[in-house]
């Protein structure tokens, strides 16, 4: 589902799909609509309200700490966290800067930068906590790799169909080259983005705080998964029809249409824990995320090879390159 039905979409609207699966992707057919006010309001709304949500949840975790509240294993920063710090405060500068003799590896900074990255916010935690997800689980955090690269690239995929992002940098490689090269900065995704929930989760109110938060019974009606994976498919079939208007389902229907198998196979999915009142799942990756998308964003604004966005309505205001 997740593959076929945008490709499936444009072949039933009559269109080539060839377009749609060109590597590298260079070629610019989605023409968006320009800046819209209400659209604008509309989007911010929706953002104050997740925001809200989020916001709300960290507050309940802080008030349902215990009184007394025990302290965590705290350990020291690692040497390798600070080699991971200079090579990432060295790529960074060398990803801003435009050295002639450095000019063959310019587009291929964003690894180093990430790997640094990931390594100190490992070594972060153990400062804080004496554990991370690096040192538990090494060999599952090695197979995230090649998992990130193969979940971003099913994004890159959908992106094909709204062009909401685009390259610039990449002129002159050829599809093994390009593939190559992305999947190696494709691989630090979920790393990044896993340490970072464990980082967040040795801080007192989001780690055993949020576990402790009122309970959310969940509605058992058999019509709601099977209504969201009849809307969420239909509305990924037709992102490629009409990218204007559905764009943001490139995100939301993967997700619900993965949610609703889980539950119609009877299978616990990501939204069970809030019956137990633990809110930590449905909370915590959106703020790992949020951190490391402010990262992401920073170090690919002046970077020779870069993403740029072309998003409709909300093209204005801007957070380095991505519209605010």
């Amino acid at each position: 589902m997740l593959v076929a039905l945008p490709l499936l979409g444009i072949m039933a609207a009559g269109r080539d799909p060839a377009p749609y699966l060109e590597i590298p992707p260079t070629t610019r057919f989605v023409q968006h609509a320009g800046f819209s006010w209400s659209w604008f309001l509309f989007f911010t709304i929706a953002d104050m309200l997740l925001l809200g949500v989020l916001l709300g949840a960290v507050r309940c975790g802080r008030q349902r700490l215990p009184q007394k509240r025990s302290r965590l294993a705290a350990g020291r920063f690692p040497w390798w966290g600070w080699a991971g710090l200079a090579l990432c405060l060295l790529a960074w500068l060398m990803a801003w800067q435009r050295f002639t003799w450095f000019w063959i590896f310019q587009p291929h900074t964003f690894l180093p930068i990430w790997a640094g990255f990931i390594l100190a916010v490992n070594a972060l935690a153990v400062k804080r906590s004496g554990s991370c997800l690096l040192l538990r689980r090494p060999l599952g955090f090695l197979l995230l790799c090649p998992a990130s690269a193969i979940f971003w690239w099913f994004f890159e995929y959908l992106n094909r169909f709204v062009q909401n992002w685009y390259y610039t940098g990449i002129e002159g490689l050829g599809p093994g080259q390009y593939s190559y090269f992305s999947s190696l900065a494709f691989a630090t995704v979920l790393p990044g983005v896993l340490s970072m929930i464990d980082l967040l989760l040795t801080f007192p109110a989001l780690g055993r705080g949020l576990a402790r938060c009122r309970p959310v019974r969940m509605p058992a009606h058999p019509w709601i998964p099977v209504t969201a994976l009849s809307t969420a498919g239909i509305g990924l079939a037709l992102i490629g029809i009409y990218p204007d208007q559905l764009f943001a389902l490139l995100w939301v229907s993967p997700l619900l249409i993965v949610l609703s198998i889980h539950r119609l196979s009877g299978r616990p999915t990501l939204l069970h824990p809030l019956t137990f009142g633990d809110w930590r799942p449905v909370v915590v990756p959106p703020l790992a995320a949020l951190a490391c998308g402010f990262f992401w964003e920073l170090w690919n604004c002046f970077s020779l090879a870069r993403w740029t966005y072309s998003i409709p309505f909300v093209q204005r205001f801007y957070l380095f390159e991505m519209p605010i």
